[in-house]
């Protein structure tokens, strides 16, 4: 991916956007043809994003945001040259990338290589070193043989799409993406033009919507382009999302926003789920892309897994409630595809579903900043149409190759449950906060929907379209598969945090005015319930005067510590704060493994082998500490037990209490961290003897198994946090010294 350098994107002095340039595409045509002479302006408009890649494997560093990385220059401008552009040396070269690529590719001893050789040798022969444009047209001549052997029937056939994957923030903020958006659409205009067989498809309508909105003359080619089904709307979502952690109605909301904005800009339906980088599918996944109007899912990711190799590249993936998505894993097991031999002999090679389909998708152009695809990857293609040795390729859209791949293979396997990557687990637990926020968006989004809906059908309350609209689209483009994740630069994240404070004061002055609304005049009271379950005597999404409740009552323990007893539950918690005990009274049962405790604060280093921000590796269980002395442990008066521990140069405060009529242990933990590099984890062990244990995910719940017996089911092959909560401290660049966490297990 050579984008996220030095980008610009290059100006007539009209203002008309001619095209980007990065370091893999560094030429502009000033004019075809010309006569000599004429004048040549041209503006750039240029970006200067820190080199982070320089810092692999993706290391802490104060280039990660723009108040800690210093005002030295980026880059400088050394070099610019006028050249004149020979056709067909141009053509020449590519004819000789192609076959000496191809001929890498051949077994040593095939007469396709050596035929290949003896051609390329007789070629090079006719070329004067002292006369490259004269003699490169016979050079070309002595070609023509080995570049027109048809390919074998049996090839494998490839769909290129053209496609320039586009993290909407990683390693510059949002703000940039726009910028780089404009570049790459101005690229693809300008080639689609050219390039009568080639077509591009593009992702995440919020990509999109700021082509439209911040740069119209670039839109106005791209709806042009659109309406001549040269320029795809690929996806129907509003980002290319995470789909672990965003709740139900988010992940609905995705497809929601997207398939409604292509739909209203161009009026196309989106059939497919465009996912190349996200990481690991949720089980759920599947009934919401089926409910969405969508049919087929694409993604690449599942083969960077550690442990296990996916077995197949074209399957059936069903859900948790039994629907199916035909899906496609693209073989050439990259979403930057260049048309080097090498990426389409690994294709063909790599297909693991021979003998019953021979088709695959290979996502073409460079992505991030780079440009998108390049007039020299469509020249590439164009030899491997039909060429001997090689697979066969043909520009199609993604529509055109799941048309095509589904009706060859109409009974594939079918793969069920979730598609857990086997890497990357760390984004499970990287930047907390940003993490919060988004829950808590979600939250205020629902009560604000709900409490805003019900006022305006029961006390004439202008319902808040707009701003809800806005506010969704906002809490759905920090859903991208590297916000959420906490996989983006320091930069991102603080930005992130003043996005979720700015949306929690607006969602809350719209939940206030609407129950204000509700309540209307009156001297009394009203608490309202926007839980799914009665609460308090109040019925749920009502509202009353809550009923009375029983009293927890706080005692000292004889063995030290003390016990917390509603009725229901009994607690157990010793002189040093750990849960020894909890004791489901009407059932009589133990609930904590004996020789035990619960609330157990655990360290572990964090020193995965690549990728800071986003690994965590199985050794790191290897070691541990368990914080198993407190500072503090009293009662607080009438609510439950302050636990105060201190390790380090960070402090946790905790308060334990009982709910009133709840089998409900709450846990409020507030953690003053200042450690690096470490974990901290809460266990709970408890009295269960199961095969498997249920995992909530959007409209329902998957299960894992809880033993070990294969390498599928090792822990280095499972999600990182299914047995505790987990605070860490990373990210792109120098983090706050201090962060605040509260939470309720």
């Amino acid at each position: 991916m050579p984008g996220f350098q030095c980008e610009g994107l290059v100006y007539r002095p009209d203002g008309t956007p001619v095209k980007g340039l990065n370091p893999r595409n560094q030429w502009v045509r000033i004019g075809a043809p010309v006569e000599g002479g004429e004048e040549v302006r041209l503006h750039v408009e240029a970006a200067s994003n820190p080199v982070i890649l320089d810092y692999h494997p993706f290391l802490p560093t104060r280039l990660g945001d723009k108040e800690t990385a210093g005002s030295e220059p980026q880059y400088t401008l050394t070099r610019m040259d006028l050249a004149v552009f020979d056709e067909t040396v141009w053509q020449l070269v590519l004819d000789l990338e192609v076959l000496g690529e191809l001929m890498h590719e051949l077994p040593v001893d095939s007469a396709r290589r050596w035929d290949i050789v003896r051609a390329v040798d007789r070629a090079l022969d006719a070329v004067d070193l002292q006369d490259v444009n004269g003699s490169a047209a016979q050079a070309r001549v002595r070609l023509e043989t080995v570049l027109s052997e048809p390919a074998v029937p049996s090839a494998h056939r490839i769909s290129a799409v053209g496609h320039a994957h586009i993290d909407s923030a990683w390693l510059w903020p949002l703000r940039e993406t726009v910028r780089k958006v404009a570049r790459t659409t101005s690229n693809m205009t300008a080639l689609l033009e050219d390039e009568p067989e080639f077509v591009f498809a593009m992702s995440q309508a919020q990509q999109w919507a700021w082509v439209r909105d911040h740069r119209p003359e670039v839109w106005a080619r791209v709806k042009k382009a659109v309406a001549d089904g040269r320029f795809v709307p690929a996806g129907g979502m509003w980002v290319e999302s995470d789909t672990n952690m965003p709740g139900s109605e988010a992940m609905a909301r995705q497809f929601v926003h997207g398939k409604r904005f292509f739909l209203d800009e161009f009026g196309i339906e989106n059939d497919e789920a465009w996912l190349p980088d996200t990481f690991g599918f949720a089980a759920g996944l599947p009934q919401i892309i089926k409910a969405a109007g969508s049919k087929w899912l694409l993604t690449q990711k599942i083969s960077w897994s550690q442990t296990n190799k996916f077995p197949h590249h074209t399957f059936r993936w069903e859900g948790i409630d039994g629907t199916r998505i035909f899906t496609h894993f693209p073989p050439v097991d990259t979403y930057n595809c260049s048309m080097k031999g090498s990426e389409i002999a690994h294709a063909a090679r790599n297909f693991k579903d021979k003998g019953l389909a021979r088709h695959s998708l290979a996502p073409t152009g460079w992505g991030d900043g780079g440009g998108g695809t390049t007039r020299e990857m469509i020249a590439k293609a164009a030899r491997l149409r039909d060429l001997e040795g090689s697979a066969t390729v043909v520009w199609e859209t993604p529509a055109e190759f799941f048309e095509k791949a589904e009706a060859e293979y109409p009974e594939p396997p079918v793969w069920v449950g979730e598609l857990y990557l086997e890497l990357h687990r760390a984004t499970l637990t990287s930047q907390a906060r940003t993490k919060q926020g988004n829950r808590r968006s979600e939250h205020l989004l629902r009560e604000a929907e709900l409490w805003a809906a019900t006022a305006s059908v029961r006390a004439g309350f202008p319902y808040p379209y707009e701003e809800l609209d806005r506010i969704w689209k906002t809490v759905l483009l920090h859903q991208f598969h590297d916000i959420l994740p906490g996989s983006s630069i320091a930069w991102v994240h603080r930005e992130a945090r003043k996005t979720y404070e700015r949306i929690a004061g607006e969602l809350n002055a719209i939940v206030d005015a609407a129950q204000r609304a509700l309540a209307g005049d009156g001297d009394r009271e009203l608490v309202f319930n926007p839980t799914p379950h009665t609460r308090a005597g109040i019925p749920a999404g009502g509202a009353g005067t809550p009923a009375a409740e029983g009293r927890t009552r706080i005692t000292p323990r004889p063995a030290g510590g003390h016990l917390l007893d509603n009725g229901l539950l009994r607690i157990e918690i010793d002189g040093d704060g750990l849960v020894v005990s909890v004791h489901d009274i009407e059932a009589d049962r133990e609930t904590i493994a004996p020789g035990t405790a619960a609330n157990l604060l655990q360290l572990h280093p964090d020193f995965p082998n690549m990728w800071d921000a986003w690994d965590v590796d199985e050794f790191y269980r290897h070691t541990v500490t368990d914080l198993t002395t407190a500072d503090e442990v009293v009662a607080d008066g009438e609510t439950g037990v302050r636990i105060v521990r201190t390790f380090g140069s960070s402090r946790v405060t905790q308060l334990l209490s009982l709910a009133p009529g709840e089998r409900r242990l709450l846990l409020d933990t507030e953690v003053d961290w200042h450690e690096t590099e470490k974990f901290l984890k809460l266990a709970f062990p408890l009295d269960v003897h199961a095969e498997r244990y249920a995992s909530e995910t959007q409209f329902g719940h998957f299960h894992r198994p809880t033993h070990t017996n294969t390498s599928w089911r090792r822990p280095s092959s499972r999600p990182a946090t299914t047995a505790s909560s987990t605070w860490r401290n990373r990210g792109g660049a120098s983090p706050s010294p201090t962060t605040r966490r509260t939470g309720t297990t």
